[in-house]
């Protein structure tokens, strides 16, 4: 039996918000194991001049805890 645990990021790309979550989920990677899953829980846009210069994704993602015996 594990224990899964969920943290909020916010992703941010100048393509989409597909992007912006794509983001998120790998920059966890780098420094977090045992990825589960991820929910997209918002996006938002930075606009400039008339147009969306700025992409983001507010992304719940989940990991498991390791199970660690001393």
């Amino acid at each position: 039996m594990g224990v899964i645990k969920v943290i909020e990021l916010v992703g941010n790309s100048t393509k989409s918000w597909e992007d912006a979550a794509n983001n998120a989920v790998s920059t966890a990677a780098k420094t977090l194991r045992g990825l589960t899953g991820a929910d997209i829980t918002g996006m938002t846009a930075v606009i400039k001049n008339g147009k969306i210069v700025e992409y983001r994704a507010t992304v719940k993602v989940a990991f498991m805890i390791e199970d660690v015996k001393g």
